[in-house]
């Protein structure tokens, strides 16, 4: 797939026991009309004979062995550190490219030079009338929220324009951006290292991009096997402390205390309806242990800020109402009332 020259785009696909959904996948990458391309697969210790694999049936594809599941955050990087190409795909195995997505995301990111990350529209791979996210917003109380999610496709996205975050299970990013600001945070593994990415970059006036005309169709939480069980539940509830410890400063924390604390108390609720409880106690126990820690990095990624709190509080505050619109627009779809996402507006959504 790749020319004479350094490829363009190094394409990382982390892999975990997904044997299953690989053929699917890169098919669909070996049909790009993107050329300029470089497959690199970091495999998490796989034991479903992934390796052999993509050892006999796509042997051009780079593979990065690791003996062992070191999470989502320290397969990417292992992948983002083995080459220089300028740009990083990042994409999940449980995907399927249009055979335009590649080409519309680096023509767009050509032209639009001032943004450093750029999102394609992601359908589900089941009904592919149904969006899995149109770009990222975030909720203040320490989660991101795939925009469109579990919406009919529709107009409203079908135009480009900046956006707050991208899922990193599919994103084009200047390899600057990581040389600039850091790589994922490994001690992450799985879950909201796209959330705590998303932070950094935009505390540190970095922006970018959604690209609708590029389209992925994903099947979603394939290598946990189902959204809610004890793993998603426990890396998901100390994953969200991680990100509040490690991306607001004492200030802004305080600041938006009363919406951490709906926010909170909301995904408990959702918790103990799950009967998840024990996970998320596991979670909760693991955030007090880490949070000197993530202290701690939150000091060290603060030279890198360059909006000021008031400033970075205005630009979360945009775009938790963006995915406030994004949830209502769903709900009135559904025949649901919005009067509780209203009051939250009014009273909590003010600059």
């Amino acid at each position: 797939m790749n020319n004479d020259q350094a490829p363009a785009v190094n394409l990382i696909i982390p892999n975990w026991n997904g044997l299953r959904f690989l053929p699917v996948c890169l098919t669909s990458i070996e049909q790009q009309n993107f050329i300029s391309l470089q497959i690199t697969v970091v495999d998490n210790g796989s034991h479903d004979g992934s390796l052999e694999y993509l050892r006999e049936n796509h042997p051009q594809v780079r593979v990065i062995a690791l003996p062992e599941n070191r999470g989502f955050s320290a397969a990417v990087n292992q992948g983002i550190l083995s080459s220089t190409a300028p740009f990083v795909f990042l994409l999940n195995n449980d995907t399927e490219l249009d055979s335009a997505c590649l080409s519309h995301l680096v023509q767009v990111a050509e032209e639009q030079k001032e943004f450093d990350f750029f999102s394609p529209k992601m359908l589900s791979f089941h009904d592919r009338t149904v969006l899995d996210g149109a770009g990222d917003g975030y909720l203040r109380g320490g989660a991101g929220y795939r925009l469109g999610t579990m919406e009919q496709d529709n107009p409203v996205y079908n135009q480009p324009g900046p956006i707050f975050g991208a899922c990193a299970g599919a994103v084009l990013y200047r390899r600057s951006l990581f040389d600039q600001i850091g790589l994922f945070d490994e001690d992450f593994f799985a879950y909201l290292e796209d959330v705590d990415l998303n932070l950094r970059i935009n505390h540190s006036g970095r922006r970018g991009y959604y690209v609708p005309t590029a389209k992925v169709y994903h099947i979603g939480s394939a290598s946990s096997g189902s959204k809610i069980n004890p793993f998603t539940i426990r890396l998901s509830t100390r994953n969200s402390f991680y990100v509040l410890l490690k991306n607001y400063p004492a200030r802004l924390f305080f600041r938006f205390l009363p919406v951490i604390l709906i926010y909170q108390f909301f995904w408990l609720l959702f918790v103990v309806k799950k009967g998840q409880i024990p996970a998320y106690l596991q979670g909760i126990g693991q955030a007090v242990v880490s949070s000197r820690k993530m202290r701690k990095k939150r000091k060290e990624l603060s030279k890198y800020d360059l909006l000021n709190i008031g400033e970075f509080a205005v630009c979360l505050s945009l775009a938790e109402k963006v995915v406030l619109e994004s949830i209502m627009r769903r709900r009135r779809a559904e025949g649901k009332n919005n009067w509780l996402l209203k009051l939250y507006l009014v009273f909590f959504c003010r600059k």
